[in-house]
């Protein structure tokens, strides 16, 4: 009887580990410097812990808030780099990047979740996570409990004092229309290849999107490119001038897995930038193989995501921890001006 219970023990020990995708000891991503995988193992050992318990607790009672905290971490890396920047309120200097209109349909409560978080993990630990972490953490766990890969996330970002400017996050922000070849072209300046960009787009498999994202392809003309009876099945959804949403995943909405690969090759892709990566020869190969093998997808998700959320980080003495992630420290009316000049010196105490 005991040696049976051990070869199931070996067994389903073999399983989770071939389902550890990208580990944090045997990431094939370089960390940039001062980045560390047990960045808060001193000051803050149960960070992760604690960010994933209350996300549990968000998701259960609206899996769709997955998908606005994962988006808010692409477009906060894509622009400026991962450093919090979106998270900033607008100033006399001029509009803040929630302004910008890529950035108008990003979900307001993913705002709250993540001033949430810093609440509770600044209230545990005192003033040692960055937003900008705890958006990464964010997003993670967002993949996973939906359904994703689980895996390791390089931290020790610090947050950036100033706003990007409305032109600089158009810039860096693709839109919907975007075609494969602009899509390779924009993501190649920052160093992910066509894998990474058929692999980030991957995230569009939770979601909703407001139909004006993706009018174009209905109205006047429908796209060629686009399944008949699916297009039919949005125009219903979808007319003319609507505010609608739908998800972006017809077949699986709200879990994280490949499903989304398979719509691109029935031409149910929502955005030009989703089907025209089944279009362009450089791509098609790419969603093809990730329709039909998902731990292939995952595996690729990750270095992807590892990737990209080391973008022009801040680390070290650069940037700052914000007491308020909506505010520079020194912005902050509520926030003691002798905190902000030494703000090195946190208060460390563990969970």
């Amino acid at each position: 009887m005991a040696s049976s219970v051990s070869v199931l023990l070996a067994l389903s020990l073999l399983f989770v580990t071939s389902h550890l995708y990208v580990s944090a000891s045997y990431s094939p991503v370089p960390l940039v410097n001062g980045l560390a995988w047990n960045y808060y193992q001193s000051s803050c050992p149960k960070l992760e812990t604690v960010v994933r318990k209350h996300l549990k607790k968000v998701f259960k009672k609206d899996v769709g808030q997955a998908a606005g905290l994962l988006r808010l971490h692409f477009h906060d890396c894509f622009v400026q780099g991962c450093d919090a920047s979106v998270l900033l309120d607008g100033s006399a200097s001029g509009p803040s990047e929630q302004q910008a209109p890529p950035n108008l349909s990003l979900r307001s409560k993913a705002f709250e979740i993540i001033d949430d978080l810093r609440k509770l993990v600044h209230d545990k630990c005192g003033r040692v996570v960055s937003c900008a972490d705890l958006t990464a953490l964010a997003a993670r766990d967002s993949v996973h409990l939906s359904g994703g890969p689980d895996y390791g996330v390089p931290l020790g970002r610090r947050d950036g004092l100033n706003f990007a400017t409305t032109l600089a996050t158009l810039q860096n922000l693709p839109a919907p229309s975007s075609n494969a070849d602009s899509l390779l072209t924009a993501l190649a300046t920052k160093n992910l290849d066509a894998t990474d960009v058929v692999a980030l787009s991957g995230g569009h498999t939770i979601g909703l999107s407001h139909c004006s994202s993706f009018s174009d392809r209905l109205y006047p003309s429908e796209d060629p490119t686009m399944d008949a009876e699916f297009a039919q099945d949005l125009k219903n959804i979808c007319p003319p001038n609507s505010n609608n949403t739908t998800p972006q995943d017809v077949l699986t909405p709200d879990l994280f897995d490949n499903s989304y690969y398979v719509d691109l090759i029935n031409r149910q892709g929502l955005f030009t930038s989703d089907q025209d990566l089944f279009t362009d020869t450089r791509t098609k190969d790419i969603v093809q193989s990730f329709a039909s093998d998902q731990e292939l997808f995952f595996e690729k998700f990750v270095i992807a995501m590892t990737k990209m959320g080391q973008l022009s980080v801040l680390a070290g003495n650069e940037g700052e921890i914000r007491a308020d992630c909506s505010l520079r420290n020194a912005n902050n009316p509520s926030f003691p001006a002798s905190v902000v000049v030494d703000s090195d010196v946190e208060s460390k105490s563990e969970l």
